[in-house]
């Protein structure tokens, strides 16, 4: 498998099964409605889990932007991989947010509220103030990387195949799990914690397109945070660790 293929096959199934807890949780009539937050965090925490598991032995596993931008800011990835890498990341999470609907859709077409069809694709804030939901995202995706990088920089010699950019999947898939569980835990009840570019942004488009009745507004005016946030978030955290050392 090549790293193009892993990184959409693995964001496919990250954006499929944290796509597919929510609307396990918030659509009417599921099994699981009304499940509750606790329920989401850990099963997104699972599905990057999933999804670092499937790629990381042939891409690293970014399956995040942000991600792929703070490994190509220290050094261990080449402008134009990260470029193929993102695009890769974009698609996983528009088929993945394709199929969540697939599954889904007699349970959307059983919802009214337009916001609970739109939360299983994308992001929104509890409260609506841009800068601080940009802060928010920031953070969130500062905390990701900062852990990744000195989790990677810990296992850096037992990288089995060198030719692998670093990312997610050389420190395994178990304790970058834990970290997208904290920080949902603890940082993402704000913003529901994006902290991934291609995440929100790709299902987004998605639920733009797709058939779906009475369903909410792509909300330009806010999409950008959770695409800039992480973003920014990520070169923090690359030059934090840079400036740092190891």
């Amino acid at each position: 498998m090549t790293p193009f293929i892993a990184e959409i096959i693995g964001t496919g199934f990250l954006i499929l099964l944290g796509g597919g807890v929510v609307a396990n949780v918030v659509l009417t009539g599921t099994k699981g409605n009304n499940g509750g937050w606790i329920v989401i965090t850990t099963a997104w925490a699972l599905a990057v889990f999933v999804g670092v598991v499937i790629a990381g032995p042939y891409s690293g596993a970014h399956l995040n932007p942000a991600v792929t931008l703070a490994m190509w800011i220290a050094g261990n990835i080449g402008p134009g991989e990260a470029a193929s890498y993102m695009l890769a990341q974009f698609i996983g999470a528009m088929g993945g947010a394709f199929f969540v609907w697939l599954i889904y859709q007699d349970h959307f077409k059983a919802t009214t509220d337009a916001g609970a069809k739109q939360a299983v694709f994308c992001t929104a804030p509890a409260i609506r103030n841009l800068p601080v939901n940009l802060i928010s995202e920031v953070v969130g995706t500062f905390v990701l990387l900062f852990a990744v990088f000195y989790f990677t920089d810990a296992t850096l010699d037992n990288t089995p195949d060198a030719a692998i950019p670093i990312g997610l999947g050389s420190l395994g898939a178990i304790p970058v799990a834990f970290v997208v569980w904290i920080i949902g835990l603890a940082l993402g009840g704000t913003t529901g914690y994006a902290i991934n570019p291609a995440r929100d942004l790709g299902p987004r488009i998605v639920h733009a397109l797709l058939p779906i009745k009475d369903k909410a507004p792509f909300d330009a005016a806010y999409a950008w945070v959770p695409v800039v946030g992480p973003l920014l978030g990520a070169a923090l955290a690359a030059a934090a660790f840079l400036w740092l050392g190891t």
